[in-house]
């Protein structure tokens, strides 16, 4: 017998010469109709209002161990191609292409889509979608035959947005089964794509959704897209999870500091900010242990409601006789650092700076003033792409962050780019450009300074925006029972560091719905921990409380936000379990909550996935933030002093759980004996 040795493209080829199919033998990383591809072209483009059919001579280059780039280029179409491939930390795979006009005369750039093949066997499709205060809510279908795409046309991610595809063999589950994932390190409109074709395997990925006109290229000039990020996983989301919060941490400018104890002063005043009032609210916080005070909106001229004031970045003299100085120097004189508000992409049209430059508007003319951006916070998009506008606010804001000392920006995004036009032509991928420019000067000339991207809570939370930020708020909703699931599903790509989780007041501004606060503290404690609450206001019982939960944050920190995050496969749909497990595996941290009431009276038992089977671990209740309440059944392990149990029996056999009420929550913390 007669071995012969062959290789992947030899094992996965579809077809041996001479045999013809009317497809294309293998994909390119941009399959064209030329290829014989019938999806979704990988670009689009034109000249002179013809379409461009390039034909490419390419070749491979090798830029290091884990990444290469090829080069292919057409003579008579007068377009070059450089797609650069990376395998990150974890394995995460970027992928990224870079288009430049060689011609004589402009081209129209349509798209330019990253793609990566994705096998048969992948029958089921994950997309994200959501509303304002509930973002990132999952669907999960069949995989649709054909091409499949889903865009987001609102100049930011947008509350319904993409966020990941994700394609996997059967229902994803979080611990089992094969998955693959897309995101989009892209920060506006984008558009993600899935093609089911009959003649070849499946590809997944993602681009930048540009409108007619919006990018062209004179000769010489190049377009980059944004980053693709794609992952697959042999053990489920949390395999997915891990890949990405891997790559994230190997970053040079992920955050290395410990994430700091926060309180922000929107829930806690809103629009009414008193100087005395704050001043006692920052002494309040400083005792209960908040190591970062935050003002938000409200502290600059006329802005005692939404509908005025975006753009003049000064504080108001009425307001603030003395202006924020003494407020700044109190908040450090008292050992915490001093965060502001900003939303330096927005103006009202009561403003000095729209009635001095309302050239400086990103809208289409007969837009301004409209009816329709009432439900806009009547605010309209500063044109951060015109030079005098972006200095213009680089110049207020770094003054306030010299004189002040600011450490921290709250940077805000409150509404869609509705017509977004400068002299009729589309500018949401020059603003969305100018915006990162903003941001990395700003921490250029101060260094230290730190970014949270905010855009009317979790619209603008993606790998693009993160390349400047240090930080996302997840949601506007602090109602913790929501924030279960957007938490979970934000952590999907990002880790838990780099998500804001507050404790806000009980009812929920944002659903009404009351809850005990131990549980929204059980619920803040899963990411980047602060409080968004008028704590001058608490009882001594529950200041005592807050007190123990920041004591509680800090001490658990250095593994909340290092270890790898877990979701064990739970049956009751009540159940939200959580852990962190650390590197080392001498330790972990997990959080059991209901959002509804459990199904049976005796609840399952719990595998706590992660954990080393070889050591024993003892197991204890964390009260601190203050008991949860459950009937009917409570496991003997939760009636004695802090048990000792052999890690095999719990990630095998597992713990059993007690009949938690509805809206509760236990925090079990498990140190290696």
């Amino acid at each position: 017998m007669t071995l012969v040795r062959t290789g992947p493209a030899t094992a996965t080829s579809r077809q041996t010469p001479p045999g013809t199919l009317d497809a294309a033998w293998r994909l390119p990383l941009v399959p064209l109709e030329g290829d014989g591809w019938s999806g979704r072209p990988g670009l689009l483009a034109s000249r002179d209002g013809r379409l461009l059919f390039p034909r490419w001579t390419s070749r491979v280059q090798q830029q290091g161990p884990r990444s290469m780039y090829t080069v292919a280029s057409d003579a008579e179409t007068g377009l070059h191609l450089r797609s650069c491939l990376e395998i990150g930390a974890g394995g995460l795979v970027l992928l990224h292409h870079e288009l430049t006009n060689q011609g004589a005369t402009p081209v129209d750039l349509a798209w330019l889509e990253a793609t990566l093949p994705v096998p048969k066997t992948a029958g089921h499709v994950t997309t994200f979608a959501g509303r304002w205060t509930r973002e990132k809510s999952p669907l999960t279908m069949p995989m649709p035959r054909g091409t499949t795409t889903r865009e987001s046309r609102r100049g930011r991610g947008g509350h319904d947005g993409p966020w990941v595809t994700l394609a996997s063999d059967g229902r994803p589950l979080n611990r089992h089964g094969e998955v693959w994932a897309v995101h989009l390190g892209w920060s506006a409109d984008v558009r993600h794509r899935l093609d089911r074709v009959t003649e070849h395997v499946t590809l997944l990925g993602a681009g930048e959704l540009l409108r007619p006109c919006e990018v062209r290229l004179e000769p010489g000039q190049s377009y980059r897209s944004p980053t693709a990020y794609f992952a697959w996983s042999p053990a489920g989301l949390d395999g997915i999870a891990d890949r990405f919060h891997t790559w994230m941490r190997a970053r040079p400018h992920h955050p290395r500091t410990v994430r700091p104890l926060v309180l922000d002063t929107w829930e806690a005043v809103y629009f009414q900010h008193e100087p005395l009032r704050l001043e006692q609210l920052a002494r309040h916080a400083a005792t209960v242990g908040v190591e970062r005070f935050v003002l938000d909106d409200g502290w600059f001229r006329g802005r005692r409601d939404d509908t005025a004031g975006l753009g003049d970045w000064v504080a108001d003299p009425d307001v603030w006789p003395d202006g924020l100085e003494p407020l700044a120097n109190l908040v450090h004189s008292l050992g915490m650092q001093f965060g502001l508000w900003f939303e330096p992409e927005m103006v009202n049209l009561d403003s000095d700076l729209a009635r001095t430059a309302p050239h400086w508007l990103l809208a289409d003319p007969r837009s301004v003033p409209s009816p329709a951006d009432v439900s806009f916070r009547s605010q309209y998009v500063l044109n951060l792409a015109l030079p005098e506008a972006w200095e213009h606010v680089r110049v207020r804001m770094s003054t306030l962050v010299r004189t002040l000392g600011i450490d921290f920006i709250k940077w805000d995004h409150n509404r869609d780019l509705v017509e977004p036009v400068h002299e009729h032509l589309p500018g949401t991928h020059a603003q969305t450009l100018a915006v990162y420019r903003l941001i990395e000067r700003l921490k250029t000339d101060h260094p230290g300074l730190e970014v949270e991207s905010c855009s009317s809570g979790g619209a603008r939370t993606d790998l693009g925006i993160l390349e400047f930020a240090d930080r996302v708020w997840a949601s506007d909703s602090n109602d913790p029972v929501e924030r279960q699931d957007i938490q979970r599903w934000t952590e999907l790509v990002l880790p838990p560091e780099l998500v804001g989780a507050h404790v806000g007041p009980s009812p929920s501004h944002s659903s009404g719905r009351r809850t005990a606060l131990s549980y929204r503290m059980a619920t803040a404690l899963q990411g980047s921990a602060g409080f968004e609450w008028d704590i001058t206001r608490c009882t001594e019982e529950d200041l005592d409380a807050v007190t123990a939960f920041a004591g509680l944050y800090k001490e658990l920190r250095h593994l909340l936000h290092t270890g790898t995050v877990v979701h064990p496969d739970v049956l009751d749909a009540a159940l939200r379990v959580r852990g962190v497990i650390a590197a080392n595996r001498e330790e972990a941290v997990f959080t059991i909550v209901t959002v509804a009431s459990i199904e049976e009276a005796l609840t399952e038992r719990l595998r706590l996935v992660g954990l080393d089977p070889e050591r024993r671990y003892t197991l204890r209740l964390r009260d601190e933030i203050g008991p949860a309440e459950w009937g009917w059944v409570t496991p003997a392990w939760m009636s004695k002093p802090p048990v000792v149990v052999p890690g095999r029996v719990l990630t095998e056999v597992g713990l059993q759980l007690p009949t938690l009420w509805p809206v509760q929550a236990l925090v079990l913390h498990l140190s290696s004996v």
